[in-house]
């Protein structure tokens, strides 16, 4: 169901029914929620037993196309952004919450796992390091962030994606990060089957091993 963080952010929640295992927050993509996100929530809630909300990275500019969104990038604040992530975490009622994040929400997953209100992090092709583009006055890097310490992170790239080069994965690696690297794969391989990079066995691995991962394998 939709509801609303304390911010005024929109957000997806659901709940399963009996008593849930953990908590999840979920960081969309850069196009954020959207239906594909809606059936996403549902579907770990559901399947495992997790409270799950995700939460929108535009709040009040959800209309913005994709150019404009990438624009936009520059002038997210890490603050609002980590905070409303933290709001969802408290939203699902759970000591323990982890957090899944794609693309932008993958990098912003990386952020999370320093914050210290996620116990595990997962990354789906995040961004490691900033893009030119995307630098701005509100953006602290990933790599910089995770160097103070960070909650156990599991990143899943893929080795054809221009936005998780091989050094930059080297580096996240060395700063503790499990990483995952599926040859030949794009930039969102995993979690959009409409999508041309979509590689269905690749993704059925991906969420196996997000799966074990956030329950502790």
């Amino acid at each position: 169901m939709r509801t609303t963080l304390p911010s005024g952010t929109p957000a997806e929640l659901v709940r399963p029914d009996g008593e849930p295992t953990r908590g999840l927050v979920i960081a969309p993509d850069i196009m954020g929620l959207r239906p594909l996100f809606d059936d996403h929530v549902a579907r770990l809630a559901i399947e495992q037993g997790w409270v799950v909300c995700a939460a929108e990275p535009f709040p009040g500019r959800e209309d913005l196309s994709i150019d404009d969104r990438l624009a936009a990038v520059h002038d997210l604040d890490d603050a609002r952004v980590l905070g409303d992530l933290a709001a969802a975490a408290d939203a699902t009622g759970c000591e323990q919450v982890g957090v899944l994040g794609f693309c932008l929400g993958g990098m912003y997953a990386l952020k999370g796992a320093t914050t210290g209100r996620f116990d595990r992090a997962v990354s789906c092709y995040g961004m490691i390091r900033l893009p030119e583009g995307w630098q701005g006055p509100g953006q602290a890097e990933p790599l910089d962030l995770l160097a103070a310490g960070h909650a156990p992170v599991l990143a899943l790239v893929g080795t054809a994606d221009p936005y998780t080069p091989p050094d930059a994965v080297d580096a996240l690696e060395a700063a503790g990060a499990t990483v995952v690297r599926y040859d030949g794969a794009e930039h969102g391989f995993i979690h959009d089957p409409s999508r041309p990079a979509h590689r269905p066995a690749d993704a059925a691995d991906a969420w196996r091993r997000t799966r074990e991962f956030l329950t502790g394998g």
